[in-house]
């Protein structure tokens, strides 16, 4: 059993298994301000002790050994003490008990390892061999390193954090005004039947822009747990319905469809984003393809029609100037009499407004 683990640990390590982004986000969760843990490693680093911690699965009793067991409740106060001694701490996966104290990690050495230190080698060997937690304290650089599996995060200050996160929020605000300007900008050619194509692919370049940045600060504020708060808020109150319009924008342009459109978007990097031939290309359209109608999913939901009659409108009348344009009794005989009624006095009040 003992060498079958080892013959998969191995191939972990060797396959360099994928992390998911959601794995990444809880590891961070768990050592975030607030947290007994944050509030453990960080009183290891003031009392300038060193430390390891390492959180216990199948794999990792193979690859430690000597020390003594603890098994005690979780609370910052013992991991302090207990990391006074030389080895390593050994947590319950859940990292609620503390199991094991003073052991020593016996990792493979075969493992590559980029540290220089011996306690940060024995780290991010024993994380990659047993896809495990290990956060190492070093004495020496006065630093905090959590390794999971082949990622390493250098834990920061959280005045740091929040002093970049400010920085990016600022620009983050910008382009929240600039995709309200475009908003705008796209409501009035559309609902006056002009050709929108430019406006929208600037509509799907901010909001694009947007939404990229909103994932660096989403780190930050994983980063940062409770002393987040505030930051949250007020990424939430930018990112307000943002996805939606460029969403309801992609359907009323994209040739290619929606899902495909969003799949190939989120690739382009920021560079590639500031050449609207790139998003055209995203959408499925040629470089010809200037004069596009909208075919009106954004502008006629917005005014209260369902998405079902909308999707009826559009698969009849095909774009949002022919709907502007349709009579009464041309609606009727797709939705009728009583429904044309309503569509089309919802249809004449944005006209007016």
């Amino acid at each position: 059993m003992a060498e079958e683990k080892k013959e998969i640990q191995i191939r972990l390590v060797e396959g360099k298994t994928e992390i998911k982004k959601d794995e990444i986000t809880d590891v961070l969760k768990s050592i975030s301000p607030g947290t007994l843990l944050r509030t453990a490693i960080v009183g290891i680093q003031k009392a300038k002790t060193g430390g390891l911690i390492v959180a216990y699965n199948d794999f990792t009793q193979n690859l430690f050994e000597g020390g003594f067991k603890i098994n005690a409740r979780f609370t910052p106060q013992r991991i302090i003490e207990l990391s006074k001694m030389d080895g390593a701490i050994i947590l319950s996966k859940d990292l609620k008990k503390i199991l094991y104290a003073n052991v020593l990690l016996t990792p493979n050495n075969s493992i590559p390892s980029n540290e220089t230190g011996t306690r940060h080698k024995a780290a991010e060997r024993t994380a990659k061999q047993a896809n495990t937690i290990v956060i190492a304290i070093s004495q020496r650089r006065d630093e905090i390193t959590l390794f999971y599996k082949n990622f390493k995060y250098v834990v920061r200050d959280s005045n740091e954090i929040i002093r970049r996160a400010t920085e990016i929020l600022q620009i983050l605000e910008k382009h929240r005004e600039v995709f309200e300007r475009n908003k705008r900008e796209l409501d009035d050619e559309e609902l006056n039947k002009k050709p929108a194509l430019n406006k929208a692919l600037l509509l799907i370049q901010r909001g694009v822009m947007i939404l990229k940045i909103s994932e660096t600060l989403k780190r930050y504020i994983i980063e940062l747990g409770v002393e987040g708060a505030i930051l949250k808020s007020r990424v939430k109150e930018l990112l307000h319905k943002v996805e939606k319009e460029v969403d309801e924008v992609i359907k009323d342009y994209s040739k290619i469809g929606l899902t495909k459109s969003k799949r190939i978007l989120p690739t382009l990097s920021y560079d590639d984003l500031v050449e609207l031939e790139n998003i055209k290309q995203c959408l499925g359209l040629s470089e010809d393809s200037d004069i596009i109608h909208a075919k009106g999913h954004r502008s006629l939901e917005k005014i209260g029609i369902s998405e079902r009659d909308v999707g009826i409108l559009i698969k009849n009348f095909k774009t949002l100037k022919s709907i502007l344009e349709a009579q009464k009794e041309d609606i009727a005989k797709v939705l009728g009499e009583e429904k044309a009624k309503e569509i089309l006095e919802k249809i004449n009040h944005i006209k007016r407004g």
